[in-house]
């Protein structure tokens, strides 16, 4: 069995950006000559989340709708309350209870089937990125293992 694996890093444009990666994912595995396995994809973060769906516009804004209704911005977060909050701060703390909130709905990593080099996705499936933060640096591991 091989493993390799690589870290894809970039920035997002704020809140509710959905970001493709099917493409570079694709290229990785491609790069790797693993034919068959597991490909993993994973954020290293809290309020950065990974789906499997269709990137198409009217369902991303959907999503987006959808997404601020379960956690809106507009209510009290324990979180964001710096008199109260003592752990896990820094310098430029931001106001996002909501953002980690929307997150522990969704997963920080899809693992997908590779089958003679190629991920086995439905129809419409893509890999994208979801920020529900602000605009931020973000790192996403890819790690595969097969043959």
């Amino acid at each position: 069995m091989k493993i390799v694996n690589t870290t894809i890093e970039l920035q997002t444009k704020g809140e509710f950006d959905f970001i493709d990666l099917t493409d570079k994912v694709k290229a990785f595995i491609k790069e790797s000559q693993i034919k068959n396995g597991l490909v993993n994809i994973q954020t290293l973060h809290t309020t950065a989340v990974l789906i499997i769906n269709e990137n198409e516009p009217l369902l991303l804004e959907d999503f987006k709708r959808h997404l601020e209704n379960l956690s809106p911005k507009t209510l009290k977060y324990n979180h964001d309350d710096f008199k109260k909050r003592t752990v896990n701060l820094c310098a430029d703390e931001c106001i996002n209870g909501h953002s980690h909130c929307k997150a522990i709905l969704l997963s920080v990593n899809v693992s997908l089937n590779l089958i003679k080099g190629e991920i086995q996705f439905g129809q419409w499936q893509r890999i994208l990125l979801v920020e529900l933060d602000r605009t931020r640096k973000r790192k996403i591991q890819i790690q595969i293992l097969g043959e």
